[in-house]
């Protein structure tokens, strides 16, 4: 395997720990796995200049956090099962300037983890752009690897969902329609009487479903009310048991109905209160447990004493 392409490889990674699929589908007793999401590079001097729309001509600070999101996740005992980065890689849109040299950099930021925990990627607004087209989505399939797909890890069944083709898919319904087909058998497989039995199920994503409330209004960073409610209906259905997400760059979400939403801040631009982080799950026989963690926190201190004791269950 070349140096150059560890990253890019594992970005398309579907198995975990050397097993097999098979082997995966089982569960063998608690384990735990790092949510990030928004590293976006270019997006921090961008927002203090007041020009978003921009690509972001420098991504100095946002390396700098990747590469101290890395080390921590690198040094927590136990360690993770894998990581996965909730959208939003970099801030420059397809074909604008700076695409490239952030997405090479970014990679480069990565190339670091420890390559026992494997990498997983999901789909934002800014890698697609806000209504993706075909030519947009294979630029990221090939930079990054599938934008919708499923894993199995630990006996947990994972559903990596690309979720500009509920919120805009007006460039590529077809893309749309071939990820609904793919949605739906995925449900239907893992609640059916036949076939391994998931211990749970979680949902990756980059727009949350909703912010705060299952019927809130319609904004720029939850899906609208009508997409929302189908897809809070089937995942409940099938029995999810939480939908990780970012783009707010703020630490929001609930839980209706047993189904937790989940949405975490950045690694990157922080939009409110919270600190650049990551978010420790520990996944039990009974629950999902979540916390979101300062990238300084948690590479001194390490996850929290109560989630490292859940995982001694």
């Amino acid at each position: 395997m070349a140096e150059s392409e560890d990253i890019f490889l594992r970005a398309k990674h579907r198995t975990f720990s050397g097993l097999t699929e098979d082997a995966e589908k089982k569960w063998t007793g608690p384990f735990c796995f790092i949510q990030a999401a928004d590293p976006q590079l270019g997006l921090m001097k961008a927002w203090r200049d007041g020009d978003c729309d921009g690509g972001g001509d420098v991504w100095a600070e946002e390396v700098e956090l990747t590469k101290q999101a890395v080390e921590a996740v690198n040094q927590l005992v136990p360690r993770p099962k894998f990581m996965v980065l909730c959208g939003d890689l970099v801030h420059a849109m397809p074909d604008m300037p700076f695409r490239d040299g952030q997405e090479r950099d970014l990679k480069a930021a990565l190339k670091g983890t420890d390559p026992s925990i494997p990498l997983v990627f999901v789909s934002g607004n800014h890698d697609l752009g806000n209504a993706p087209t075909p030519r947009t989505v294979q630029q990221y399939c090939s930079a990054w690897g599938d934008d919708y797909f499923s894993f199995w890890v630990g006996g947990v069944l994972c559903l990596v969902l690309n979720s500009q083709l509920f919120y805009d898919a007006s460039g590529c319904p077809q893309l749309k329609e071939a990820q609904e087909t793919w949605l739906e058998e995925q449900l239907s497989k893992a609640s059916s009487s036949t076939g391994p039995k998931p211990k749970h199920i979680l949902v990756f994503q980059h727009i949350p479903l909703y912010l705060k409330s299952p019927d809130e209004e319609d904004d720029y960073f939850n899906l609208q009310r009508g997409v929302r409610q189908n897809l809070l209906n089937r995942f409940k259905k099938a029995g999810v048991k939480a939908v990780f997400s970012g783009h707010y760059h703020r630490n929001a979400g609930g839980c209706h109905g047993g189904l937790d939403m989940v949405v975490s801040s950045a690694i990157g631009c922080q939009l409110g209160e919270d600190v650049h982080g990551a978010r420790v799950v520990v996944v039990t026989a009974d629950k999902v447990i979540h916390r979101y963690h300062g990238l300084d926190q948690l590479r001194d201190q390490g996850m929290d004493e109560d989630l490292r004791k859940l995982l001694q269950a």
